[in-house]
This record gives structure tokens, C-alpha cells and sequence, in this order.
């Protein structure tokens, strides 16, 4: 399990894909910041 492995980690990084090994950005973090971005905007409208 090094760079030569599609399915690891390590591997993904060196042949520049994505999968289940290394998701393109946490889905927690996506999901969040265009809620905290409504927020806002709502404070500053009242």
C-alpha cells in the first residue's frame, strides 16, 4: 500500500484522482458554509 496503489490514500495523491480514499472536500464543511453565509445575510437585513 504505497504510491503504486489506486486504492489507497497515498496512491490517489500521486496520480491525482479522488474516491472514497480522499474525498474532494469534507461534506460536512461543504453543506455548511453556504447556511452560515444565509445567516449572516439575514442578521445584517434586520
Amino acid at each position: 500500500m504505497g504510491k503504486g496503489d489506486k486504492k489507497s490514500r497515498k496512491g490517489k495523491i500521486s496520480m491525482g484522482s479522488y474516491g472514497n480514499s480522499r474525498r474532494r472536500r469534507p461534506l460536512a464543511a461543504a453543506k455548511a458554509q453556504p447556511k452560515a453565509a444565509a445567516k449572516k445575510a439575514a442578521k445584517k437585513a434586520k
